[in-house]
């Protein structure tokens, strides 16, 4: 499938019925900071070059953020963390994500999540990531030049290497960890997965996950597409 089939398959999901029905809540009642807003409050779809050499793999929509804005990271901290990252390492065309319609372009990336529904707690149930997991393959079967895969957090990295195994794709397993790398292979093509802590507000907040470190992983990026 090309990546706007699979967009359109995501957006009209109805695999699980309590995530679209908190998405809808969501986006009824609104915050008071976006009350004049329309929240987009379906499932949300990736966002990138569908010619990606690198994809990002984050963990699911921010109640006022993706599930107001309908794009990835866009509209709310995590996303103000992220693509000013994405910007300095020239995967970005600006450092803002405002709104679907504000221009910003990614250069040889996409950006994806485990889950496409805003969760309550930002906690989707295993059967929902399983629920989401078949797009995710498909997304990964469509990026034919994808090179590099970064998990943004835990889940977000885990289902990366989810997606290696289902792809027959064998590696030496590493913990999570903030920078932690492994090559896998089937074969034919080599792909790098890279684990990062997510730009969660929890994360850059405390310190946990500060700008020079998001760098280094982006950095990192670029050197495996140069062949470093």
């Amino acid at each position: 499938m090309r990546l706007a089939e699979i967009e359109r398959a995501v957006v009209g999901c109805k695999r699980c019925p309590r995530l679209r029905a908190y998405a809808a809540r969501i986006a009824a009642e609104r915050k008071l900071a976006h009350i004049d807003c329309e929240y987009w409050g379906k499932p949300v779809p990736a966002f990138g070059d569908p010619r990606a050499r690198v994809m990002l793999v984050g963990l699911a929509p921010g109640a006022h953020g993706s599930n107001r804005t309908g794009r990835p990271f866009t509209g709310d901290a995590s996303g103000n963390f992220l693509y000013p990252a994405l910007y300095r390492a020239g995967f970005a065309s600006q450092p803002e994500a405002i709104a679907r319609d504000d221009g910003l372009k990614l250069r040889d990336c996409l950006i994806t999540a485990a889950a496409r529904c805003a969760p309550p707690q930002n906690k989707p149930a295993p059967q929902e990531l399983r629920n989401c997991f078949p797009y995710l393959l498909e997304e990964f079967d469509a990026l034919k030049h994808l090179r590099v895969a970064i998990g943004l957090g835990a889940i977000g990295f885990s289902a990366v290497l989810h997606v290696l195994r289902e792809r027959g794709f064998a590696f030496d397993a590493v913990a999570f960890a903030h920078g932690a790398e492994l090559r896998a292979t089937n074969g034919r093509r080599t792909i790098a997965a890279i684990a990062s802590y997510h730009p969660s507000r929890q994360n850059t907040n405390t310190g946990k996950l500060t700008v020079r470190m998001f760098d280094a992983i982006f950095k990192r990026a670029n050197e495996l597409l140069r062949g470093r």
